[in-house]
């Protein structure tokens, strides 16, 4: 083989095990170059997600800053918060011990069932914040880019669960969770709930879901950081 098809070779194999996107999944890790591409273990699986997880959630602060600088001068409309979210109905353990006892398929299951739960509500959010002059397309586009981040997460963790499943460290559980009905939250009075509302428990559940995260980490591999 010439010496110039064996760089085109080498290249091709470069390609192969690097992931173009940057997501959450399972392709390969080239460190040291294509020999040094390995498939990457339940730790780095979990790094992952929970460092993901932590971007999400960075962001979701970002813009509920950005929403509360907004709404200062009307500090009644901050008052009117409606506290309870539209994943009330999902059960989620209360607070670190709770989940610890949580059997590690319910806990995975949680974690998916709240980023399942968020698909249309997010897509909602970025549609009202497009619509409106208040707000430029920077913090529109951070909604936007919320909703993929949580797609992204979504599939990721399947990933992850799948992986445990495969080295015996994950029981039954429910494997192909159904897409929710396509239905925007609203509050008990029947309204939709607003943007600042919807902010206010995105925040909330992904700082749930980063914690159940790295909890679930620490009981799978004890060994990283736990």
């Amino acid at each position: 083989m010439s010496r110039s098809l064996k760089q085109v070779a080498v290249l091709l194999v470069a390609l192969l095990c690097l992931d173009p996107h940057g997501r959450v999944g399972s392709a390969p890790i080239c460190a040291h170059g294509p020999s040094g591409c390995h498939v990457p273990s339940l730790a780095d699986l979990f790094d992952r997600v929970i460092q993901h997880s932590a971007r999400m959630h960075s962001l979701s602060n970002d813009l509920h800053s950005e929403f509360e600088q907004y709404f200062l001068p009307s500090k009644n409309h901050i008052g009117k918060i409606y506290r309870k979210c539209h994943t009330s109905n999902i059960l989620t353990p209360n607070g670190k011990e709770n989940a610890q006892k949580l059997a590690r398929e319910e806990l995975t299951e949680v974690i998916l069932k709240l980023l399942l739960a968020w698909r249309d509500p997010l897509f909602q959010l970025h549609q009202s914040m497009a619509h409106q002059q208040d707000f430029n397309s920077f913090s529109s586009n951070k909604a936007l880019e919320m909703g993929d981040m949580a797609h992204e997460l979504r599939k990721g963790v399947e990933k992850v669960a799948e992986k445990m499943r495969v080295l015996g460290m994950l029981g039954n559980f429910v494997t192909g969770l159904s897409e929710p009905e396509t239905m925007l939250p609203i509050s008990d009075s029947g309204e939709a709930m607003s943007d600042y509302e919807l902010l206010y428990c995105f925040r909330r559940d992904s700082n749930k879901v980063q914690n159940y995260l790295k909890i679930l980490k620490c009981r799978i591999v004890p060994e990283h950081d736990c």
